[in-house]
C-alpha cells in the first residue's frame, strides 16, 4: 500500500480541486477564444481582418490542447489520489461525470482535423460537445466542492 507523508497529505489531497478550478477557468477562456474566432469568420471586409489577426484559432487550439492535458492528469490524479488516502474509490455520480467528461473532451479534441478541412459539422459536433461538457464541467464543480467540505470536515475532526 502507498502512504503519503504526513507534511505532504493536505497538498496532494487538494491538488486535484485546485487543478480542477484553474482548468475549469481555463476552459471558460479557451471557449471564449472560439467564440470569437467563429465571429471573426463570419465578419466581413476590414472587421474580419482586424478579427483575424488576433489570431483567437491559434489561441483556442493551444489552449484547448493544455486543457485536455489538464483533464486527463486531473482526472487520472484525482482517482490516484482517492485511492492512496481511502484504498478503495468512490463510486458514484462525480467519478462517473468525470470520466465521462473526459471522454467527451477527448473526442472534442479529435475533432480538430475536420475541422481545420473546414467540415462544418466537425465545428457544430465540437462545439455542442463542449456546451455539454461545460455544463457538467460546473456541476462537477458543484459536487466537487461538496468533497472537499466532507474532507475538510473529516480533517478537522481528525485534528
Amino acid at each position: 500500500m502507498i502512504e503519503i507523508p504526513a507534511s505532504l497529505k493536505p497538498i496532494v489531497t487538494f491538488a486535484h480541486p485546485v487543478l480542477m478550478t484553474l482548468t475549469l477557468g481555463l476552459a471558460i477562456y479557451a471557449g471564449s477564444l472560439g467564440m470569437k474566432f467563429r465571429l471573426a469568420r463570419s465578419a466581413s471586409g476590414e472587421a474580419k481582418k482586424t478579427m483575424m489577426s488576433q489570431r483567437y484559432n491559434l489561441k483556442h487550439f493551444n489552449l484547448g490542447s493544455v486543457f485536455l492535458v489538464l483533464m486527463v492528469f486531473g482526472t487520472v490524479g484525482g482517482m490516484a489520489v482517492t485511492y492512496i488516502n481511502n484504498n478503495k474509490l468512490f463510486v458514484g455520480p462525480h467519478l462517473i461525470v468525470g470520466l465521462g467528461l473526459t471522454c467527451i473532451v477527448a473526442v472534442t479534441a479529435a475533432l480538430a482535423p475536420w475541422m481545420q478541412q473546414g467540415k462544418e459539422w466537425a465545428r457544430l459536433s465540437h462545439i455542442s460537445f463542449n456546451a455539454v461538457a461545460l455544463g457538467l464541467f460546473l456541476w462537477q464543480a458543484v459536487t466537487g466542492f461538496d468533497i472537499v467540505q466532507k474532507i475538510l470536515a473529516s480533517m478537522a475532526k481528525a485534528a
